[in-house]
């Protein structure tokens, strides 16, 4: 009997001993974190319990409220991380209270609230000042659920293993809506927050089992009130979602007009759109056939002038090449000319000199002449007059024919023989200068013929110039023609890239056209959603109104498969619309906002829920 009973001992507390191991054998912190949220569970049921047995509005210097301060900012200060300044280590929990006024609007007069307070001068008492007045206005819960669901923005002021980055935050929040049917009246001005000392009194939380009393009236009493609240709390959030689902069908109501509005102006545009569509097809095609035309004739045509302008261009260089050929010898000849010419222009020059001295000469022979006819007119005078005086007197004569004889020249008279034949050397002198004269006249004469032949070839020459010149401006129209089957090429290949363009401007437009019917698509399937989600919010809107907790005795039979309850078909409550199922038809769990833990609900409001939760995600 002994043995049985120590290892009936043994079993009793193998659980206690293996579960002071396993803790032994977490981390700290996780340690710390149970323990706090088991503490921040006790202080809110003692509070709730203890507000609602005295059945007033608490204050401030009332103690399980101040020990539930005490504990929710234990449980804000487990896992802060320490800032450092220039006055030393600063761990305050104000810095991510202060973010709920950006993630939470509603929160900003409080937050400016609580710094115009000219009594508080740290961080501690700042914080302590927003939690008095969240509780006051009933917002506790919902704040701390902002805050804890950015998590993101925690990290930079939490370590990972604190209690607000963990799942315990979310139980925390969860218990804090209880908190919600408390009425406080908080004097936050006149306490001294910054120097408060939090310390947990554990004295609230030890229960003496002489005072304890559990009656039967006590629990019924508890059951209603438990009632009452899960009612009010039902009727607050049903309120809520009603207002909010009223909210989503408005503006789905207004998107839905406006997207019908956006989806006649895109009908309207696209059937535009279509229709310029078929116009520019219309007119590409034609443009299409056009060109080609064009381009067929044109290049038909430069394809013949092309052909054209070889073949002048072969004949005009051939004749180039000839003509240029007589130019040479042309130019050759008129070379030889002009230096021919030259030589007779001198010879002229040199022969017109000899005339003038020729002239000269004769000239001066004429009158020489005429000189010694008149002496030898006046000689023969005297001869005869000497001849008559010789008879006379012969000596006279002597003398006269001696002095005849020492001045030849003054009087040119010989004697009678040797005068005639210095008449005949004169006459032989005379006789030789005229056969030169006339010799050089006769080259005079060739020399004019030659003068007349070389003006007859500087007037052939002229004409080959001019023949040359037309040829020249035979080239130039060539070459002008030229240039023009140039422009026209380059007119051509301006036409190639118009169609390129047009091409391009056609897939452009073929593009446009495809994303206009994509978005046209995507706007009908967003349009079709928006009509599922007004369908979904009316029926969820339907199922929600007129919700209350049904009675055991008014259900004879499940809501959903109308099968009859019995011993083995127990009834279940759906924790979120109240009606009575069977097991089998209420058999999910969901976590509700006024249930901290997952509770059980009805297959309808588990799809409607789920739905709910994955819209607004």
């Amino acid at each position: 009997s002994l043995w049985r009973c120590m290892k009936n001992i043994w079993l009793e507390c193998e659980p206690v001993l293996l579960h002071f191991v396993f803790v032994a054998m977490k981390d700290p912190m996780s340690v710390e974190r149970s323990n706090l949220l088991s503490m921040m569970k006790l202080s809110i049921k003692v509070l709730i319990q203890s507000s609602l047995s005295l059945g007033r509005t608490l204050d401030s210097e009332y103690p399980p409220l101040q020990q539930f301060f005490v504990v929710l900012e234990h449980c804000l200060k487990h896992g802060l991380k320490v800032k450092k300044s220039f006055i030393g280590q600063n761990k305050s929990i104000w810095a991510p209270l202060e973010l709920v006024e950006k993630l939470c609007p509603e929160s900003a007069d409080l937050a400016t609230s609580v710094r115009d307070m000219p009594g508080l001068k740290t961080g501690l008492g700042r914080a302590r000042a927003w939690l008095h007045l969240a509780l006051m206005q009933k917002k506790v819960a919902d704040y701390m659920k902002v805050l804890i669901n950015r998590r993101d923005l925690l990290s930079e002021f939490y370590e990972p293993g604190a209690l607000v980055m963990e799942e315990e935050g979310s139980v925390i929040v969860g218990m804090l809506v209880g908190l919600n049917v408390i009425d406080a009246n908080l004097c936050v001005k006149g306490e001294d927050l910054d120097s408060q000392v939090g310390i947990i009194d554990f004295s609230l939380y030890l229960k003496d089992p002489q005072t304890t009393e559990s009656t039967q009236d006590d629990s019924k009493m508890t059951a209603i009130l438990d009632q009452k609240h899960y009612i009010e709390e039902l009727n607050r959030h049903l309120s809520c979602t009603v207002t909010d689902l009223q909210a989503k069908m408005d503006s789905l109501e207004k998107t839905n007009c406006k997207l019908i509005e956006e989806l006649s102006a895109a009908t309207d545009r696209i059937n535009a759109l279509r229709e310029e569509q078929d116009q520019l097809r219309q007119e590409n095609t034609n443009i299409l056939q056009s060109s080609q035309r064009k381009e067929e004739v044109t290049l038909q045509d430069s394809q013949v002038e092309l052909e054209t302008y070889r073949q002048s261009r072969q004949g005009l260089d051939e004749m180039y090449n000839v003509v240029w050929k007589q130019y040479k010898e042309e130019k050759r000849i008129r070379q030889e000319l002009q230096k021919e010419l030259e030589l007779q222009v001198g010879l002229k020059q040199e022969m017109e000199v000899a005339m003038k001295l020729l002239e000269k000469d004769i000239h001066e022979k004429q009158d020489t002449l005429a000189a010694l006819r008149q002496q030898l007119d006046q000689v023969k005078t005297l001869n005869l007059q000497m001849f008559n005086k010789s008879q006379v007197s012969p000596l006279f004569e002597h003398v006269f024919w001696c002095l005849l004889l020492q001045h030849p020249y003054s009087f040119s008279v010989s004697p009678p023989a040797g005068r005639l034949k210095e008449a005949d050397r004169v006459v032989q002198k005379k006789d030789e200068e005229a056969v030169r004269l006339e010799q050089k006249m006769s080259q005079m004469e060739t020399a004019m013929q030659e003068l007349e032949l070389r003006s007859g070839l500087e007037a052939e020459l002229s004409k080959e110039k001019e023949q040359r010149q037309s040829l020249q401006r035979e080239l130039q129209r060539e070459q002008d023609n030229t240039t023009e089957l140039r422009t026209q090429l380059q007119q051509l290949q301006g036409l190639q890239t118009e169609l390129l363009d047009l091409r391009q401007e056609k897939k452009q437009l073929q593009q446009l056209c495809e994303e206009q019917e994509q978005a046209l698509q995507e706007m009908g399937l967003h349009l079709s959603q928006s009509k599922l989600k007004m369908e979904d919010f009316k029926e969820v809107n339907k199922a929600l109104k007129g919700h209350a907790w049904l009675k055991d005795d008014e259900a004879t039979q499940c809501k959903q498969c109308q099968k009859e309850f019995s011993i083995s078909r127990r009834k279940h409550h759906c924790r979120n619309c109240g009606d009575i199922y069977c097991n089998s038809c209420s058999s999910n769990e969901l976590a509700l906002p006024s249930y901290p833990k997952p509770v059980r609900v009805c297959d309808i409001c588990h799809s409607l829920l789920l739905q709910r939760s994955s819209t607004s995600s």
